[in-house]
C-alpha cells in the first residue's frame, strides 16, 4: 500500500479509532490541527523554540499539523512533504493553510535534497522524520547546511533501539508498517553521530519519560504508574522526578521515543 493507502485503512477500522485520532489522522483536519497545537506535546515543544518566531522549516509535515502550529505561534513556515496526498500529505497542507488563512507554503520533495540557499531558515523542526531517512547522515547534513547560525534543529519522536535485531522486534509491532513498510528506526548513537557530524551541537537528548512530547498521548499520571511498577514504589504522585528521568533513560523496548535538540554552531 501507499501511506495514503495504509491510513485510508486504519481509519475505516471500528476498533481504530482512538489511534486514528491519537495520529491526528481524523477529520475536519482544522480540529485536528487545532488539537495537536493545544496538546501537552506541543506545548511542551514550544518551550523549546528560539524567540522572537522567525522563519521555520516543517520537514516531513504530513497532514500540516505542526505547521499549523508553528504557524498560529507567528512563525513564517515552509512546510515539506515529499507526499503530494490530499490526505497525508502536500495536498492536505495546502487545503490546511487555505482554510486557516496561513501562510504555509507546501514543497514537495526529500529532505536529503533540499531545494533551500544556506542559512535560509531559524529553525528546523522535523517530528517523526529521522527515522524516515534514506540516509541519516545526508538528511542531517541537509537540516544543518539551511539553518542559519545559532539556528535550532527540533526532531522530535524518533523511534530508538539499542541493536540491530530490535528493529524486526519493533517492525513487527507497528500497526500501520505491514501495510507500507516505511518504517525504521535507529541506535541512540547513530541519531546522535549523525546530528554531530552536521556541524550542530546537541542540547537536548530527551528519552522516552522525559517529557510529553515524547509519551504524549500517554499522561503523566500514567507515566508516573509505570516507573512505579518498574521501581517497587508505592504512590506514583510521590514518585520524585528524577527517579522517573533515571528510569527513563534505561528502558529498552524497541522503538521508544527520543526527541533531539541542537543548535548550529
Amino acid at each position: 500500500m501507499t501511506w495514503e493507502e495504509a491510513v485510508t485503512w486504519l481509519r475505516a477500522q471500528p476498533d481504530q479509532a482512538d489511534l486514528v485520532r491519537a495520529c491526528y489522522f481524523d477529520d475536519p483536519l482544522t480540529d485536528a490541527a487545532q488539537r495537536f497545537r493545544n496538546s501537552p506535546e506541543w506545548t511542551a515543544t514550544r518551550t523549546l523554540l528560539p524567540a522572537p518566531p522567525g522563519h521555520a522549516l516543517d520537514v516531513g509535515a504530513g497532514r500540516g499539523i505542526a505547521s499549523y502550529a508553528l504557524a498560529e505561534d507567528g512563525w513564517r513556515v515552509t512546510a515539506l512533504e515529499p507526499d503530494p496526498s490530499d490526505l497525508v500529505g502536500a495536498g492536505a497542507i495546502r487545503e490546511l493553510a487555505k482554510q486557516t488563512a496561513h501562510n504555509i507554503t507546501a514543497i514537495e520533495t526529500w529532505g536529503e535534497e533540499l531545494p533551500f540557499a544556506d542559512a535560509s531558515f531559524d529553525i528546523v523542526h522535523a517530528r517523526q522524520v529521522l527515522h524516515h531517512a534514506r540516509n541519516l547522515e545526508t538528511l542531517c547534513r541537509e537540516l544543518a547546511r539551511v539553518l542559519k547560525p545559532h539556528g535550532t534543529l527540533i526532531a522530535t519522536r524518533e523511534h530508538v533501539i539499542d541493536n540491530p535485531d530490535d528493529l524486526h522486534t519493533f517492525l513487527s509491532s507497528h500497526p500501520l508498517h505491514h501495510l507500507y513498510g516505511g518504517e525504521n528506526a535507529f541506535l541512540l548513537t547513530r541519531y546522535l553521530s549523525a546530528i554531530r557530524s552536521a556541524g550542530l551541537l546537541v542540547t537536548h537528548t530527551l528519552s522516552p519519560w522525559e517529557s510529553p512530547i515524547n509519551y504524549f498521548p500517554a499522561t503523566e499520571q500514567q507515566v508516573r504508574s509505570a516507573a512505579s511498577r518498574m521501581l517497587w514504589w508505592p504512590l506514583p504522585r510521590l514518585l520524585p522526578r528524577f527517579a522517573i528521568d533515571w528510569l527513563s533513560k534505561r528502558l529498552t523496548n524497541p522503538g521508544r521515543l527520543y526527541t533531539f535538540i541542537a543548535i548550529k554552531k
